[in-house]
């Protein structure tokens, strides 16, 4: 059995996984955001609370850029203190166990590649949509990482530029699910505008306010998988995040392909979407699929 860390940006979700991805038991913590101490407190509380004599390993997603090879972890994402903190080897030496770690939105893309909606094709891009734009890019059945370990980061890729000030807007900030959502929570003055299930209900019920922000964001989306279609002409998109379960979103999204495709007859490439298949608990499965295959390696 192995323990399976996520560190997300309000908690951390754990759980114990069997070696053929069966999640046995999961939960989660809260966690702030004061310093590194205060994550290593709540990391070895979750820890301490296991057997672990029946456990094998600790795998681990986290936000930032990772080198996987050494466990150091580089600008933290949402953690900046977990800036160059070799965070795998604080708990391996603590605990006197195998640790690996792994970055959060290549963890969900691990996920499907190992038993979700892309584990039969060998070129495929895995869409996490959230806060930004995360997930992955698999070639050949591997995911890609790059030199620099920048691969698959689609939330830099520049949606347009002002030529004169040289300012950049871009698809992780203009694609945002959380910005979306708030947005229209604001427009129909919704107590609680980040109430994702309540901003759905207007969307799905065809309210025009709410239905032209969310096809604004369905086309910035779709502009990006058509470029990257071009780019690396892969078999499949999935697409996921908290919003990928309402069916509406990936309609949306093939419908505003369809509608770029319609107005600007030039485009001739036909991506083909689906949703993911693992939802809240992608980066668990991810993780514990990293840590595998990394041991297998050795």
């Amino acid at each position: 059995m192995y323990l399976v860390i996520d560190i997300g940006g309000t908690f951390i979700k754990y759980g114990v996984m069997s070696e053929s991805g069966e999640l046995l038991s999961k939960g989660r913590r809260g966690i702030g955001r004061s310093g590194l101490q205060e994550l290593q407190d709540a990391l070895y509380a979750i820890v301490d609370a296991q057997d672990m004599k029946q456990i094998q390993g600790i795998a681990m997603s986290c936000p930032g850029t990772i080198d996987v090879l050494t466990g150091v972890v580089y600008h933290g994402g949402s953690f900046p203190f977990l800036h160059e903190v070799n965070l795998a080897k604080l708990l391996a030496d603590r605990y006197s166990v195998d640790v690996s770690i792994e970055n959060d939105g290549k963890c969900a893309a691990l996920a499907e590649l190992w038993l979700g909606s892309v584990k039969d094709n060998r070129d495929s891009v895995v869409m996490v949509l959230g806060s930004g734009i995360a997930g992955g890019i698999i070639i050949d059945g591997k995911l890609q990482r790059g030199k620099n370990l920048s691969a698959g980061e689609v939330s830099y890729v520049m949606s347009r530029i002002d030529p004169v000030t040289k300012e950049a807007a871009y698809f992780g900030l203009e694609s945002s699910a959380v910005e979306m959502v708030r947005q229209i929570g604001m427009l129909k003055r919704l107590h609680d505008p980040s109430d994702g299930e309540a901003v759905f209900e207007f969307i799905n019920q065809g309210d025009p306010e709410a239905c032209g922000v969310f096809d604004n964001f369905c086309t910035q989306i779709a502009v990006q998988i058509m470029n990257l279609q071009y780019i690396l002409d892969p078999e499949v998109f999935a697409i996921g995040g908290g919003i990928s379960a309402q069916p509406i979103v990936l309609k949306r999204i093939e419908w505003a392909i369809g509608e770029l495709k319609r107005i600007n007859p030039l485009h001739k490439a036909n991506p083909k979407i689906t949703a993911c298949t693992f939802g809240n608990d992608a980066n668990l499965y991810g993780a514990l699929y990293h840590f595998l295959n990394s041991h297998r390696s050795t």
